[in-house]
């Protein structure tokens, strides 16, 4: 599972905003679960910024949110995010020269289609 968070921080803030966002990895990255995360920059527009993060489960990263050290590190950092959807399950993958692999959702079947 991918979870992205992507930020819009002016240039001045830059330096506060590196700070809270190794410190959330830092905390992020204690969590079962937790398989890897990035901080990144756009090379466009230096005051876009995205936080990367990638979990082995839904599960694993929901119960992270739960976790005391992330909800005083992380959540509130994770909260000025842009207001859009993070959270995305992996559905096909490849790897360098090899095939893609599909794998099936994790969502429940949706009653109404």
């Amino acid at each position: 599972m991918l979870v992205t968070n992507r930020f819009v921080v002016e240039t001045d803030a830059a330096d506060t905003f590196t700070e809270r966002a190794h410190a959330a990895l830092t905390v992020l990255a204690a969590c079962p679960g937790y398989l890897r995360g990035h901080l990144l920059r756009a090379l466009d527009d230096p005051r876009h910024w995205s936080l990367l993060t990638e979990w082995e489960s839904v599960g694993t990263y929901r119960r992270a949110l739960g976790n005391f050290d992330v909800k005083i590190h992380a959540t509130p950092l994770l909260a000025e995010s842009l207001d859009e959807p993070s959270a995305y399950e992996a559905l096909a993958s490849a790897a360098p020269g090899g095939d893609v692999v599909v794998a099936s959702s994790d969502r429940a079947a949706d009653p109404y289609r």
